[in-house]
């Protein structure tokens, strides 16, 4: 299987921070070399997108294939690459919710995606409420508290 970047990153982010996502604002830039503005056109209708990216500044060695503490944090349990959403996983595939801020050409504005400058894009989907789950969803606590300020800063470190 060989997978081919249809467009790249432009983030004001350069390293792989884990928190306070929903500050940053970045743009995919999709390959005018294999793509025109047409294959844009309506997204901009949609208040969402999922953008499909791969972790690639992440080195083989570094890849998980058993359990883990999430972020190493020994509070937590051990669990599995495939119980978390760590950068170190075996295909290191990304997949993010963005809010759609705008489109301009080639060019799509997001907010809250968690991909650092020139991280290769995979695809684009726009995001449909029907493809969400249809019923409650279920997650264990230590995923909450991990989560707690990805999006945002933490409430002790606002200012």
């Amino acid at each position: 299987m060989i997978l081919h970047p249809i467009g790249f990153v432009r983030s004001p982010r350069s390293e792989p921070v884990d928190d306070d996502w929903d500050s940053v604002t970045a743009l995919v830039e999709l390959d005018g070399a294999l793509f025109g503005p047409d294959a844009l056109w309506g997204l901009a209708e949609f208040s969402h997108v999922e953008i499909v990216y791969v972790f690639d500044r992440v080195s083989p060695d570094e890849m998980q294939r058993g359990a883990r503490h999430p972020r190493d944090n020994p509070e937590w349990p051990q669990v599995g690459i495939f119980a978390q959403r760590a950068r170190n996983r075996p295909n290191r595939i990304g997949v993010t919710t963005c809010r759609l801020l705008g489109v301009d050409g080639l060019t799509i504005k997001v907010r809250g995606l968690d991909a650092i400058d020139s991280t290769p894009v995979l695809d684009v989907k726009p995001y449909l409420a029907e493809f969400a789950p249809r019923e409650e969803v279920v997650q264990p606590s230590w995923s909450r508290e991990l989560m707690a300020g990805y999006w945002e800063k933490p409430v002790a470190a606002k200012a």
